[in-house]
Formats: structure tokens, C-alpha cells, sequence
């Protein structure tokens, strides 16, 4: 028995879906490749990949044992950020431009060697500090 609709003499069509679930093994989810995938997989490797790598543990990894060698560290690597400014017109600021270094891809190794230097100064040399800070 059809429906008929009360303003025309035709039936009224059916809208009919159908959804069906298969389940994977795990097995063959891990077979499963599709496109999006093998891009996610590929914008992960080129994200682990560094080419300054080497550099940054090599910094890390750097010890100061001479007083000499960490007064020339603590004197080349600046305490606070050079660029970092306030700009001023008759007293009042124009405008703030942000410290910069924080842009630099081996900034914290270079503030961690300072750091050590700084240490090895005071802890194993006993020296004051205080004309680098």
C-alpha cells in the first residue's frame, strides 16, 4: 500500500539509508594506509628533524673548567636581551619592541652555558658575580 499525497495524485517517495560497521582486526588497521595518514606521518618526521641538532648538544653538553674561559662566556652572552627596547618621545612610550632573542634557535643552550659559567665562577672559584648580572 503506497502513500498518496493529499495535494497531488502521486506517491511520496521513501528516503531509505542504509549503514552497515565491519570491525578490524588490529592487524589490518595497522595495514589500513590512507593518504591523510602517510601526510601526518610525514609532517611528524620533518618536526623531530633538526638540522641544528648537533650545535645544541654540543652546547649542552659543554663543560666550564677554566676561570678564564667563563669570564669570556659570561662577557659575550649578554645578561638580558640587547634588542629589547622601549621607545620614547618627551618622556612618554611610544611603542615597546619585544626581545628578540627568544627568536634565536640555540637561545637556551647559550643562557644555559652562561648559567653554568656563571656558576663555576662562584662555586668553584669563589668570585663575585655581580659585574655580570
Amino acid at each position: 500500500m503506497t502513500k498518496v499525497s493529499q495535494n497531488t495524485s502521486q506517491p511520496m517517495a521513501r528516503e531509505i539509508s542504509i549503514a552497515s560497521w565491519t570491525w578490524l582486526e588490529q592487524s589490518q588497521e595497522k595495514n589500513l594506509v590512507t593518504p591523510s595518514s602517510r601526510l601526518q606521518k610525514l609532517l611528524v618526521n620533518l618536526r623531530k628533524f633538526d638540522i641544528l641538532q648537533p650545535l645544541k648538544q654540543w652546547l649542552d653538553n659543554l663543560e666550564v673548567k677554566n676561570s678564564y674561559i667563563a669570564h669570556q662566556i659570561c662577557k659575550i652572552i649578554p645578561a638580558q636581551c640587547p634588542f629589547e627596547r622601549d621607545v620614547k618621545l618627551f618622556g612618554r612610550t611610544l611603542f615597546h619592541i619585544p626581545p628578540m632573542c627568544k627568536l634565536n634557535p640555540i637561545y637556551d643552550q647559550l643562557v644555559g652555558l652562561r648559567f653554568r659559567a656563571l656558576c663555576y665562577l662562584v662555586d668553584t672559584c669563589g668570585e663575585d658575580i655581580s659585574a655580570y648580572c
